[in-house]
């Protein structure tokens, strides 16, 4: 298990989230009807199926109420095909027999959240129900098998059985696991599940596992790596994974749990420390309570208007920074303009006076040379003239034909 729960957001305390399996028949069915007949009586507000879910192992409900009248709850439920089959599951022999589905639920409250609350379980799922009615297969844990939130769950006679179990349940920080030892085997009252005594706001939410009188020493070696121990006729309260920073299973401990009907008050206390420490989301939590927040699709008249509103403002917004955005822009690029057009009227700068000269006398010298290979190139052959001293043709005094006559 981890020993940290460093980089996990905590649960906010206005969050009520639970996950499990339903392994009867057409689970959106019994879905519906439950919805449907709460609605009828007052105990929600308004339900609906969100759009968008056409695969049909894939359904999405959400409802609304108010818890004591006044404070609005928003819970939205997740059906899934099950993503294979749970631990120790048998595979189906029979074609016809139920897909497990599994559920997932997050409920948020406008203020932190009261365990005497109607649970959002029993607004979606059928409260009451045999377990061997499709209606009450809801309550199966989500990845063990044989473990319910509604029952007793004896631990297994094998030890090594006992320990995989523990270890397995421990790891899904969903649930809430408690263990709880007999302390002498009890009477008919004594064995009903401590479930049904717990406020509605954590019944659904924990897995008891109960251990036999002669089991205490398997128990505890059973828990010695989750770093728990079970005191004899008492219970602990399993570590959830990650455990959060400075958690100490002592204070989740209870010393004596009777077992003859009773509420048990220790327990209860536990339960409650237990469920207000800043732990961890479990995996899986952030993405359910990010879409009960994001995609919300069940809203009221002004809900819809404030909506409505806040998309305007939105718009709005986002207009003016492209405004603003444009106005610069064209700022910009009229600066760029006028930058441009000073650089095209400003005239070249003047050279310094012995370099004006250089390139004047560079033009006469270069026709000049031009000039003298031309006559080379149009003079006969033997009749070109020699260079004069001074670098000059010598041409000056004969003409083509050949020499002239000197004057006497």
């Amino acid at each position: 298990m981890s020993n940290t729960a460093t980089d996990h957001a905590a649960i906010p305390q206005t969050l009520w989230a639970a996950r499990g399996r339903h392994t009867g028949h057409a689970a959106e069915d019994v879905v519906r009807r439950t919805l449907a007949r709460h609605k009828e009586s007052g105990d929600i507000d308004d339900f609906a199926e969100a759009p968008g879910c056409e695969d049909a192992t894939h359904r999405v409900f959400e409802a609304r109420w108010r818890a004591d009248g006044t404070v609005t709850v928003r819970a939205r439920l997740t059906l899934e095909a099950g993503q294979g089959r749970p631990q120790d599951q048998p595979r189906p022999s029979t074609q016809d027999q139920p897909q497990a589905r599994q559920w997932t639920l997050v409920a948020e409250a406008e203020r932190p959240w009261d365990d005497s609350w109607p649970s959002p379980a029993t607004l979606f799922w059928p409260a009451a129900g045999a377990p061997q009615d499709d209606d009450g297969a809801w309550d199966h844990h989500p990845t063990v098998t044989g473990l319910r939130f509604r029952q007793v769950n004896a631990l297994p006679e094998d030890d090594k059985e006992m320990r995989r179990r523990l270890r397995d349940a421990a790891r899904d920080a969903w649930c809430v696991n408690l263990v709880v030892h007999e302390a002498m085997t009890p009477d008919e009252s004594g064995r009903l599940p401590l479930a049904g005594l717990l406020p509605p706001g954590l019944r659904h939410r924990v897995v008891e596992h109960r251990a036999a009188p002669p089991q205490l020493r398997a128990v505890n070696y059973a828990l010695k790596d989750l770093g728990v121990e079970v005191p004899r006729g008492g219970a602990v309260l399993l570590p959830p994974d990650p455990a959060p920073d400075g958690y100490d299973g002592r204070e989740h401990s209870v010393r004596s749990v009777f077992l003859d009907g009773s509420e048990p008050g220790a327990i209860i206390t536990a339960l409650r420390h237990f469920v207000a420490l800043p732990r961890p989301l479990p995996q899986g939590a952030a993405e359910a309570l990010a879409d009960l927040r994001e995609n919300w699709a069940l809203l009221t008249l002004q809900e819809e208007l404030e909506q409505q509103r806040q998309l305007a403002t939105m718009y709005a917004e986002a207009l003016e920074a492209m405004t603003k955005s444009r106005d610069l822009y064209r700022e910009a690029a009229e600066q760029a303009h006028q930058a441009l057009a000073a650089y095209r009227d400003t005239p070249p700068p003047a050279l310094p006076h012995q370099q004006q000269q250089s390139v004047t006398r560079t033009p006469t010298a270069l026709r000049q040379l031009t000039r003298t290979f031309e006559r080379l190139r149009f003079a006969p052959k033997g009749t070109r003239p020699e260079p004069g001293p001074d670098g000059s043709s010598g041409d000056g005094g004969t003409d083509s034909n050949g020499p002239q006559d000197r004057p006497s």
